[in-house]
């Protein structure tokens, strides 16, 4: 007796790395899977939500290490649901947060498969919080901007000057490879003694977090050897924070 395959693709955030900051409405989606598409920021923990039975393929990328090309990527959700019925594509933090999760189901709707998105949580606003740094507060910072620092042309992108010149709180995502021209960008506004913080693998136990000002990240990071996957927050909230409240405390004013 032939199956009937009713093929379904659900694009699910799974938040931005400790596997308890998932949603329940994630959770659910993986336990109905048939197949599961995921990233390389995924804590393979997660994968446990799904069936025993459901395929499980490795499409991720790291910086510098591809497993798959984009499109590669695309046409393997359209394929996998199609043959074996309800794929949950799984992506870092939120997919429409610089995760080209927008491009995946632009593909997919093509081919008129049903697709759902669950957002999940950004890391973003989530590793600076876990971290006890507020994107905003009341009398430091009244709103804050979300910058990628690397665009598809492989640059940093040009939105970064328009926000150091506001008084915004800005976080940048994919920029530790940028942070030299990060830098510039603020010493060219005169902000050298801008806080800044640098947190690695936010959310895990792999955590760590690099706080300065902007005359000195660049050294401390080289010191303290910050890679990819990584975070950049910037402005007054950083000193917010109790867990870098020694950073400050013990920093005297530089003369940058």
């Amino acid at each position: 007796m032939k199956v009937e395959i009713n093929p379904k693709v659900t694009l699910v955030g799974a938040g931005p790395g400790d596997p308890e900051l998932i949603t329940l409405k994630a959770v659910l989606a993986l336990n109905k899977a048939d197949v599961v598409l995921y990233d390389a920021l995924i804590d393979p923990v997660l994968l446990k939500h799904a069936p025993n039975t459901a395929i499980k393929l490795f499409v991720g990328k790291r910086v510098g290490r591809h497993s798959l090309p984009q499109q590669d990527t695309n046409e393997l959700c359209v394929a996998m649901a199609k043959k074996h019925g309800h794929v949950v594509r799984l992506k870092g933090g939120d997919p429409f947060v610089f995760g080209r999760g927008a491009e995946e189901l632009d593909y997919i709707e093509t081919f008129g498969i049903p697709r759902e998105v669950v957002p999940g949580i950004t890391s973003a606003i989530a590793v600076p919080a876990s971290a006890g740094v507020p994107v905003t507060k009341r009398g430091v910072s009244e709103s804050f901007w979300v910058v990628t620092g690397t665009t598809s042309e492989r640059e940093l992108s040009k939105d970064l000057a328009l926000a150091a010149q506001s008084t915004a709180t800005v976080v940048v995502l994919m920029g530790t490879k940028k942070l030299q021209e990060i830098v510039a960008v603020y010493k060219r506004f005169g902000k050298a003694d801008l806080p800044i913080a640098i947190i690695q693998s936010g959310t895990t136990r792999d955590e760590k977090i690099t706080a300065g000002y902007m005359g000195d990240i660049e050294r401390k990071a080289i010191d303290n050897q910050v890679e990819a996957p990584a975070i950049i927050i910037i402005g007054e909230v950083v000193k917010e924070s109790i867990k870098l409240a020694e950073v400050y405390r013990e920093a005297v004013k530089y003369n940058f």
